[in-house]
């Protein structure tokens, strides 16, 4: 008897802090192209052993591979975490030294954690569903948002930082990291949604009513109106605007926002340039009936928030960020509690349109039930 892919998955990643134990007491493979080399022999030996435990199946997802290798680099992420932050130790040490220093910062110790725990969970789940037949595609576009969010900061800010100036062939990792969730982004929104079918008077009916009709929709309006400027806000102290309120803003609330590792100050410009935009249109989609996209784009932006946040409160209160540096602690409340209305909004969202999507839906002919299903 076989056992299920998800667990021969978790059993295959539990090997990550071996190998990586391993090389940190081989002297010969602690230089910085051996390290890079070591990584995608590594990477390599892991895609040939799920070919071998998928061999038997007719038909694969593709993203099946993406997903397990992932659970793989997820483990040696939370092994990293667990080292600087001091829970384990011997396994790390090499490779912050030739590989990649900028994951000694606090931004990309939970980053690890996130990766760790979160994506790990994520991936253990789709592939349980995948293997059993049924839909991930939720949570995929919850992973895609979280995961591309992840690198459009993570990759600049070591580039921009003061970490920019060491930067060891190894960092060349990344890559496929950047550009895989991309297509697995593209996968996922191409493919059916599946939604429960609603009556079209139901639909109709929700549709009449305006924005001041929906109580919860007209909060949620509001909490994006602010979500907006508090991006614009945090863009401008990030680019040294002269006005006096952001100059107390960076001193006196967030100081976080001018440490010199550059990812703080990377996020705030992605927030400016790509979560402005799609707040705005989140606004629309509220206030215009049959906009269907927002059932994907909410969950996508959600996981996008949610995991660019959880790095930045988290790296703002660590011990690893400087003391200046960090949230001050008579001003600690303020700044959290902003922090995580901001998180809390998109995700508010995406739940309002996942639980209630009639509003958004298109109408279906009469005499359909909401027990019945179809694919948009």
């Amino acid at each position: 008897m076989r056992p299920p892919v998800e667990v021969c998955v978790f059993l295959l990643s539990l090997l990550a802090p071996g190998v990586l134990y391993t090389m940190n007491n081989i002297p010969a493979l602690q230089e910085p192209l051996p390290i890079l080399g070591m990584g995608m022999v590594v990477l390599g030996s892991v895609l040939l052993l799920l070919l071998l435990t998928v061999r038997h199946k007719k038909s694969v997802d593709p993203l099946f591979y993406v997903f397990a290798e992932f659970s793989f680099t997820c483990l040696v992420g939370l092994t990293n975490a667990l080292e600087q932050d001091g829970f384990i130790s011997g396994f790390m040490g090499f490779y912050l030294r030739m590989g990649e220093p900028h994951l000694s910062s606090a931004h990309s110790v939970m980053m690890c954690y996130w990766e760790g725990l979160v994506h790990f969970v994520l991936f253990l789940t789709i592939i349980h569903r995948m293997a059993r037949g049924k839909s991930y595609r939720i949570l995929g576009l919850l992973w895609a948002g979280s995961s591309i969010a992840q690198q459009l900061v993570f990759i600049p800010g070591v580039v921009i930082g003061k970490y920019g100036s060491n930067i060891r062939p190894a960092f060349w990792r990344n890559t496929p990291f950047l550009l895989l969730p991309f297509w697995a982004a593209s996968l996922l929104f191409s493919r059916p949604r599946e939604t429960p079918v609603i009556t079209a008077d139901k639909v109709a009916a929700e549709q009449k009513r305006g924005l001041l009709s929906r109580p919860a929709d007209l909060l949620l309006s509001v909490l994006l109106l602010g979500a907006m400027a508090f991006s614009i806000f945090r863009g401008f102290v990030v680019l040294d605007c002269p006005l006096d309120i952001c100059f107390n803003y960076i001193y006196q609330y967030e100081p976080y926002l001018k440490d010199p590792v550059g990812f703080p100050r990377v996020m705030m410009l992605v927030y400016l340039f790509y979560a402005l935009p799609f707040l705005a249109v989140f606004i629309y989609g509220l206030r215009t009936p049959g906009c269907s996209w927002m059932l994907d784009w909410t969950l996508f932006f959600a996981g996008a928030i949610a995991q660019t946040q959880w790095c930045h409160i988290g790296a703002s209160l660590h011990s690893r960020t400087p003391f200046t540096y960090r949230t001050p602690a008579d001003k600690w409340w303020p700044v959290i509690i902003l922090n995580v209305l901001y998180v809390a909004t998109p995700v508010l969202l995406a739940l309002r349109c996942y639980t209630n999507p009639a509003y958004f839906m298109k109408p279906v002919p009469k005499g359909q039930t909401n027990n019945e299903k179809k694919k948009n």
